[in-house]
C-alpha cells in the first residue's frame, strides 16, 4: 500500500477513504495550499509514483511544467472558487520520468464556504482522446461543446438509410431541453455548456453503441436509430425522457434540473430526404412542447401525431 494513504484508524469515515483510495481505478488527490496532502495510487501511478515513492508531502509545482504554467493555473482556481465554480480543463503535465501529457483536472474546494481550503483535485489523461479531437476529420464531424457528432455528420449518416431498399426500419428521436433559455440566463453560458455536455453523456448511456447521438443546434440533439422500428422508439424515448427528468447538474454551487421534450419518427417512403425526416421529428417534438413539455409524441402522418404520456 502507498504511503500516500492515512495511517489506520478506528475512525469509519477514514477507513472509507483508505479504500476508495487503494481500490478506485480514479486519480484523486487533496490539495492544502500549494502542496498534495493525500493521493491515491491511481493519482501516484499516473505520475509514475509507486510504492517506493509518492507524490503526498510534495508541492504541486512538481508536477506541471514551467513555474508560469503552475502559477496561472493556481490563480485560475482561485477565480473559480472565488466565484463559486470548479475548475475544469485540460492541462500539460509532467510525469517523474520528465514525460508529458494531457490531463482533464477537476478540482473543487472540499467546502465551499472556504474556497482558500483543501481542495480536491479528480485527473484523467486525455493525451489520446486530445489528439483525436484536434484532428481536422474529428472536428468535422463533432460538435465542440458535448464531443457529440454535429448536424453535418448527423444528416450524412441519416442520409446512408434514407431512400435505402433495406427492409431494416430505422427511427429518429428529436429532442428539445425545455426552458434551458432559463438555465442559460439563471446561470451563465459556462454551467449552461458543462449542462450540456453531461446531458449529452447521459444521451450515449441510455442507447446502443450502434445507435448515433448528436447536438444540432443550441439545447436540440438527434438519436439515430437503425434496425429500429418507432414501437421500439418509443421505449427508447420514454426512457430517455425520465432520464432527463432525474438528471441533476452539479457545477459548483449551482444546481440545476430541467425536462425535455422529444419527437420520434421512423424513416418510410413518404419521408424521401434528410430534411424531411428531420422535419417530422422536429414537429412530433414541437408537439410535446405544445403540450406542456416533458412528453413524448410519434410522428404517424402529416398533421397526426400519436401520444406517448410522459
Amino acid at each position: 500500500m502507498s504511503s500516500a494513504v492515512p495511517a489506520p484508524t478506528d475512525d469509519p469515515v477514514n477507513a472509507r477513504l483508505r479504500a476508495l483510495l487503494v481500490k478506485a481505478p480514479t486519480a484523486v488527490a487533496f490539495v492544502v495550499g500549494q502542496r498534495f496532502e493525500v493521493v491515491s495510487d491511481e493519482f501516484n501511478h499516473m505520475f509514475g509514483f509507486g510504492d517506493d515513492s509518492d507524490l503526498a508531502g510534495q508541492a504541486t509545482r512538481s508536477v506541471h511544467t514551467t513555474d508560469l504554467a503552475h502559477t496561472a493555473l493556481h490563480e485560475r482556481a482561485a477565480a473559480a472558487f472565488s466565484a463559486g465554480r470548479p475548475l475544469d480543463e485540460e492541462i500539460e503535465y509532467v510525469k517523474r520520468d520528465g514525460h508529458r501529457f494531457w490531463g482533464r483536472l477537476q478540482a473543487t474546494p472540499l467546502q465551499w464556504d472556504a474556497p482558500a481550503g483543501e481542495a480536491l483535485w479528480i485527473l484523467e489523461d486525455v493525451t489520446t482522446a486530445r489528439a483525436q479531437r484536434l484532428q481536422p476529420t474529428w472536428t468535422a464531424k463533432h460538435d465542440a461543446v458535448t464531443e457529440l457528432a454535429n448536424r453535418r455528420e448527423f444528416e450524412r449518416r441519416l442520409g446512408e438509410h434514407v431512400g435505402s431498399r433495406r427492409n431494416e426500419p430505422v427511427s429518429v428521436l428529436w429532442l428539445d431541453v425545455d426552458r434551458f433559455g432559463e438555465v442559460v440566463k439563471g446561470m451563465g453560458p459556462e454551467v449552461g455548456d458543462h449542462f450540456l455536455y453531461g446531458l449529452g453523456q447521459m444521451l450515449i448511456s441510455k442507447v446502443r453503441a450502434s445507435d448515433l447521438v448528436a447536438r444540432l443546434e443550441e439545447d436540440h440533439f438527434a438519436i439515430l436509430l437503425p434496425d429500429c422500428d418507432h414501437h421500439y422508439a418509443q421505449i427508447i424515448a420514454e426512457k430517455i425522457r425520465s432520464a432527463v427528468a432525474s438528471y441533476r447538474l452539479h457545477w459548483g454551487m449551482h444546481r440545476t434540473r430541467v425536462k425535455a421534450s422529444l419527437g420520434v419518427v421512423q424513416i418510410h417512403s413518404t419521408l424521401g430526404t434528410v430534411d424531411a425526416v428531420l422535419g417530422a421529428g422536429a414537429l412530433a417534438c414541437t408537439e410535446a412542447k405544445a403540450a406542456g413539455g416533458d412528453s413524448v409524441r410519434v410522428f404517424v402522418s402529416a398533421g397526426g401525431y400519436e401520444e406517448l404520456a410522459g
